[in-house]
């Protein structure tokens, strides 16, 4: 399998790792088996995705040669990355939500005088 991939996808885990930026390394299980069920996945174990051989990004559960990601086959890419940002947006929220001064009490003003305005979008 490729590596130095800016994306990972584990098919089997339904897990999508972002692996550049200030995000790298970030895996996110993505619940959702509707999407991960649907049969131009089928035969797909794990993708590396943007790597420097992109030949060898789509590795297949039947033992089959490495091949490239074919967006054609497979969809859009950006549908993986659509799903991460969605469960980052998420857990950045989270992180926003559960981050509050206690004692004492801050009001909501200082909270975001403090933090910045709660996140309401992310986009890779």
């Amino acid at each position: 399998m490729a590596t130095n991939a800016i994306w990972t996808v584990i098919m089997e885990d339904k897990q999508i790792i972002k692996n550049t930026g200030a995000e790298a390394g970030t895996p996110y299980v993505i619940d959702d088996d509707s999407f991960w069920s649907q049969s131009k996945f089928s035969n797909i174990w794990a993708i590396q995705y943007g790597t420097t051989t992109t030949s060898d990004e789509v590795e297949h559960k039947d033992g089959s040669p490495h091949t490239a990601y074919d967006g054609n086959v497979h969809g859009s890419f950006k549908d993986f990355i659509t799903k991460w940002d969605v469960a980052h947006l998420a857990q950045l929220q989270s992180d926003w939500d559960n981050n509050n001064v206690v004692d004492p009490q801050e009001t909501a003003e200082q909270k975001i005088n403090r933090l910045g305005a709660r996140p309401t979008s992310y986009s890779s």
